[in-house]
């Protein structure tokens, strides 16, 4: 059965049951009536009085002698560890990855050969750009990190949203970040990119040409984590028992599919719900509907990558999946919230080079980088060496090294010899179970280059661009000009349209004739001519839909006097479609139906905006619709369900607010429709499936034709 988000099948422990006292001010005080309930210092010293530090009488000063203040003081002020430079918001779940497909053939790692193998992982997701206390809708890359507990060590892989990066040397990353985050003169703008300095970067950056149409799309501004791709950007490569070498790129596959926002939904989520992606997640697993990918790989060899058209050690480039299809080998299910945030999705420590035996690097220099800047960064953000003895990062396995001391050790090794070779026993190296790097002859001067083979900026970006529907080319076309409207600097704007020139002639006549440049610049001079690529089915979101309602949530208006008959209807049809509602009310206290029947409202109307939502049903008597009326959050609550193409639903008596509402009779398309009894409702829930009517946005939006009618010369 269905549940309403809000509903916690999570079973936390029952706390204990405390004896009260007065204190002499009349306070009162929690007292514990077992030694297993007395609270302690860090040491276990049982603590008499919580309430009060020590004085030199009752209104003197405090004494340094109170060493239970001083060290819950002191605890207090270190609580806070540096924060990630990127990816610092994010949220976490546990999970179990299960193998469907023997890779023996490719690879000796265990995780990928034992079918069946149950393999106990976590995953992070984040933004990049924004700090901690940011907003999760902001427009930006999601990481999208997993980290597997397998029986050989622990292998992550640290991966986003998009399958490729803006640079294909780590050398520039400081300079993409810098660029990225809040200026330091004056400390913003924050998790946002539409400023000169960002825009300054990618302008003088060719290469981050491809991602830039990625992070202009509807990738940037998910619906959920839930609906989300995740990939491990790089080319990576599997090694088999025999020493072989395959590339591997990785995928995962959300089984619910993909789903995003539009930016004006995005923006005002932001402000109703700035936890709305952790909410969202947290909810699923909670009510026993944990989001599920495949893990695929695309598997390719040296024949394959001497003839692709690019460099498949470029990060900034992908390997269309009608050239490689992705291989689906297994599945994970996020099934487990955290216990504690900081315990574990703040100290969790993800490391490109967290590999097992069986897989490997390859000489993407990016991908390089990263394995060694991750582990630095760990080194920062916990403290010292150890942050592996933190339960969270430790491995499923008996860790056996020399290895010692350093900051908050938790192991150290037993007896007296800490070296090796000794002749004293203890671990010892394995050739027959131990991780081999591939063998590979290598020849090349020493050099500071780049190679001609990464020289391409344009092609691919011009094939994802040409790969996506009409309404999702439109947002790229409007997420350009918005972020490039915050560009102070015209000769910016103007370099940005000049590189846009070299993926679509007409993208760029959109973007300039909306700063309204007055001038249209030439194409930028390209170190390799773009060449025209096949469309990938596969890079658009909407032609990869789901076409099914499950997973999502429908909010459901309702008011004194409104309909049980539809109400009930509305709520076995989400129950049928594996979906979720939450019933909208003028107060919290719920609502009483025309049966006598009082239903509990999860959201006050002007708490519960549509934006929240990916359908709405409007349930209401002719009384409650023309208090409604009267309500602008109710009226915006109709009106951006509309504007945002969302399916409406409507009984008979809230005509007249729909109309006040802006939703007049003209207006009603065939995402508007009227529920009279069960058969309508369970027809309005099939349709809902298709998420989106995305043709009425060409009737609310000022810039639509413009953009979908051929421009001028």
């Amino acid at each position: 059965m269905a549940k309403r988000p809000g509903t916690n099948d999570r079973k936390d422990h029952a706390g204990p049951t405390f004896e009260t006292a007065a204190g002499e001010g009349g306070e009162t005080h929690q007292l514990a009536s077992s030694p297993e309930e007395t609270l302690t210092t860090q040491q276990g010293v049982p603590v008499a009085d919580d309430q009060n530090s020590l004085k030199a009488g009752e209104r003197g000063p405090t004494l340094l002698e109170d060493f239970h203040f001083r060290e819950k003081i002191f605890h207090f002020d270190h609580e806070r560890i540096p924060e990630r430079v990127v990816h610092a918001r994010g949220f976490g779940a546990h999970g179990t990855f299960t193998l469907a497909e023997n890779l023996s053939e490719f690879t000796s790692a265990k995780i990928l050969t034992e079918v069946g193998e149950q393999t106990p992982m976590f995953v992070r997701f984040s933004t990049v750009a924004g700090n901690k206390g940011s907003s999760d809708l902001a427009r930006d890359v999601r990481g999208f990190a997993a980290k597997f507990y397998t029986k050989e060590g622990n292998w992550d892989i640290v991966g986003n949203n998009i399958p490729v990066f803006f640079i294909q040397d780590a050398i520039k990353f400081p300079d993409l970040i810098h660029a990225a985050k809040q200026a330091p003169d004056r400390g913003f703008p924050q998790a946002q990119t539409a400023h000169d300095n960002f825009w300054d970067f990618i302008s003088l950056t060719p290469e981050s040409m491809h991602m830039v149409m990625w992070i202009m799309s509807d990738r940037t501004i998910p619906r959920s984590f839930r609906f989300i791709e995740g990939f491990g950007v790089h080319s990576f490569r599997l090694i088999n028992a025999e020493g072989k070498g395959t590339y591997v790129k990785f995928h995962f596959k959300p089984k619910l599919g993909l789903q995003s926002v539009t930016w004006n939904e995005a923006v005002k989520i932001n402000g109703a719900d700035p936890d709305f992606h952790r909410r969202d997640l947290w909810d699923a697993i909670n009510m026993g509907s944990p989001p599920e990918w495949d893990l695929g790989v695309q598997l390719f060899d040296d024949e394959f990558a001497d003839k692709f058209e690019f460099d498949i050690l470029d990060a900034t480039k992908i390997i269309p999946e009608e050239q490689i299809p992705v291989r689906r080998i297994g599945s994970f299910v996020l099934d487990r919230v955290v216990d504690n945030f900081f315990a574990e999705t703040e100290q969790v420590a993800f490391c490109t080079q967290n590999v097992v035996p069986g897989i490997g690097f390859t000489n993407d220099p990016l991908l390089q980088g990263r394995n060694f800047s991750y582990l630095d960064t760990q080194l920062k953000r916990l403290g010292g060496p150890n942050s592996t003895h933190i339960p969270i990062n430790s491995p499923k396995v008996p860790v056996q090294n020399f290895q010692q001391d350093g900051h908050m050790a938790m192991r150290n090794p037993r007896g007296r010899v800490n070296y090796e070779p000794n002749s004293w026993g203890g671990p010892r190296e394995n050739p027959a179970a131990g991780y081999r790097h591939f063998s590979e002859d290598l020849t090349g001067r020493k050099v500071q280059a780049r190679s001609a083979t990464f020289a391409d900026h344009y092609s691919q970006a011009r094939q994802f661009f040409l790969s996506q529907t009409s309404i999702e080319q439109k947002h790229i076309g409007d997420a350009l000009v918005f972020e490039l409207s915050k560009v102070q600097r015209v000769d910016i704007r103007e370099k940005m349209v000049s590189h846009l020139r070299n993926i679509d002639d007409k993208l760029a006549r959109t973007v300039a004739t909306g700063l309204r440049l007055s001038n249209f610049p030439d194409p930028i001079a390209a170190a390799s001519p773009p060449i025209d690529l096949p469309p990938s089915e596969a890079l658009s979101i909407i032609r990869r839909g789901p076409n099914s309602f499950e997973g999502r949530k429908l909010a459901i208006l309702v008011t004194d006097g409104a309909s049980a008959k539809i109400v009930t209807a509305l709520t076995k049809a989400v129950e049928k479609a594996k979906a979720v509602y939450e019933v909208v009310t003028p107060q919290i206290g719920g609502a009483q139906l025309d049966d006598g029947t009082v239903i509990e409202g999860q959201q006050k109307i002007d708490g519960g905006p549509s934006v929240l939502y990916d359908a709405v049903a409007i349930v209401v008597s002719a009384d409650g619709a023309a208090q409604l009326a009267i309500d602008k959050p109710a009226k915006d609550f109709v009106s951006d369900a509309y504007a945002h193409a969302k399916f409406i639903g409507f009984t008979a008596d809230a005509l007249p607010f729909l109309e006040k509402a802006g939703v007049a009779p003209d207006d009603m398309d065939e995402g508007v429709v009227a529920l009279d009894g069960a058969k309508d409702a369970n027809a309005f829930l099939d349709l809902c499936g298709k998420l989106r009517l995305w043709d009425r946005e060409l009737k609310v939006d000022l810039d639509a034709a413009a953009f979908l009618d051929p421009l001028p010369a």
